[in-house]
């Protein structure tokens, strides 16, 4: 998306509120928190992702003209209304969580304060901007734990769900602990390391193998990974450790080979024997082809001779976890906390702080003005103040070293690809004085 076409990227009834709020003069301050409700059975912890594209959207969220015209040629507003959104703008203060922080079920990672009419409008998009991110991320977390020391790339840019989750899912995926992307933009837009191989068709629209292999040298002799499984996948091992000494004389070295199809396991271990044996130990093998962080895992719990792991549709489609309850709530309005009772759907009242307490002991969920507990980090920091940023965005570089710390920090069996209860592992406590306002809102209530 381009910086200002995103006013209207957004659910019809935030704009029937946002009239409404305008009709009734309702302008009191608002506090909304974005959470996750629960976390899948497939998930121990999320990887928080997206704030940058969430700051990005708020500081430059306004309506231009084409888009003010077709609000006033649908007939489904009044004039006047369309007219005041011409100056719209987001004025509002934002506190969230580092990106690449881990966290848990029912924990603010973003917390907006704002004229309710602001911090309404822009609920649609910043989910779907930190929900997004933080699936892929999350998947990626996953796959890197699976895989430590090995090379993985993300491939999933042709089966991702359009073009900005291809480009939003390599960034998320390298500050999780990938290596680099396959697609381009992100090495232009991000920073991050582009990779690419060859594909099959290439192969096939030669005569021969090995001549597709010798032309293709020829084209890339510094970076050079040949795809070996077009048709017989030892054969063509075979047709590279006869083309190496040719290459070499001319000062080519293989790098690696892929492996796209078929028992990778199997295919692995014949072709590493044929590159061992022909004199090429220090080919890599890389494979490819519907993995995911459990298919990564099994491959190397077997002692796979594979080296890295392009990753693709699995991971830009999060395949197993496709979506979490991530929700945006009002938590406050005009200076009184505000709480949802809805069955199976109740918030905790008023704005928040996170709390990381000392060593594996967990998190407190607190009030935001509460004292804060001995040794606890504060999770939630300002990042945004009358509707600008309070500094330039992070390198993503630092996010990337601060994931791989909060990765490193979790337990153990929270480490691990199994099915795992968070909650014993990691508890996510309420703080007494929280418990007493909800319950204090309820007598109310009734």
């Amino acid at each position: 998306m381009r910086t200002g076409d995103e006013a209207l990227l957004t659910d019809f009834y935030q704009l029937t509120m946002l009239q409404a709020y305008f009709d009734e003069g309702l302008h009191g301050r608002a506090v909304f928190e974005l959470f996750v409700r629960s976390l899948p059975p497939e998930r121990g912890f999320l990887l928080l992702a997206g704030i940058e594209q969430a700051l990005d959207y708020l500081e430059n969220l306004r309506f231009g003209a084409d888009e003010l015209a077709w609000l006033h040629d649908s007939g489904r507003f009044p004039p006047d209304f369309v007219d005041r959104l011409a100056g719209f703008r987001f004025t509002g203060d934002v506190h969230a969580m580092r990106e690449g922080s881990v966290f848990f079920a029912n924990e603010p990672v973003l917390r907006v304060e704002a004229p309710i009419a602001e911090a309404q409008l822009v609920e649609s998009r910043l989910i779907n901007l930190v929900h997004y991110a933080t699936l892929v991320a999350s998947k990626a977390a996953r796959c890197r734990l699976a895989a430590p020391g090995r090379l993985l790339v993300d491939f999933g840019l042709r089966r991702a769900h359009g073009a900005e989750a291809g480009l939003l899912a390599a960034r998320a995926a390298w500050l999780a602990g990938f290596d680099g992307s396959a697609t381009v933009l992100a090495g232009q837009r991000y920073g991050i390391p582009v990779y690419g191989t060859m594909a099959h068709s290439y192969i096939e629209a030669h005569a021969r193998e090995a001549d597709a292999f010798a032309r293709f040298a020829a084209s890339q002799p510094d970076n050079l990974t040949l795809l070996i499984d077009t048709y017989d996948t030892e054969e063509g091992a075979r047709r590279v450790v006869e083309l190496a000494p040719e290459l070499a004389r001319h000062g080519t070295r293989i790098r690696a080979l892929r492996l796209d199809s078929g028992d990778l396991l199997d295919h692995a271990r014949r072709v590493r024997r044929i590159l061992d044996d022909g004199g090429l130990p220090d080919v890599h093998l890389f494979a490819s082809g519907n993995l995911d962080e459990g298919r990564i895992a099994a491959l190397l719990a077997a002692d796979a001779p594979i080296d890295g792991f392009g990753v693709g549709t699995s991971l830009t489609t999060s395949a197993d976890v496709p979506c979490i309850d991530a929700v945006y709530k009002l938590q406050a309005y005009d200076g009184r906390p505000r709480r949802k009772r809805s069955e199976g759907k109740a918030t905790w009242p008023g704005a928040k702080q996170v709390w990381r307490l000392g060593g594996s002991a967990g998190d407190l969920v607190a009030l935001h003005d509460e004292a804060p507990p001995t040794d606890a980090v504060p999770l939630l920091q300002p990042v945004m103040r009358a509707g600008r940023r309070l500094a330039p965005a992070e390198p993503l570089a630092a996010l990337r070293a601060h994931a791989a710390e909060e990765l490193a920090r979790l337990p153990a069996a929270l480490r691990t690809l199994d099915r795992t209860d968070s909650t014993e592992l990691w508890p996510v406590r309420i703080s007494p004085a929280l418990q007493a306002l909800a319950a204090e809102l309820d007598r109310e209530a009734h």
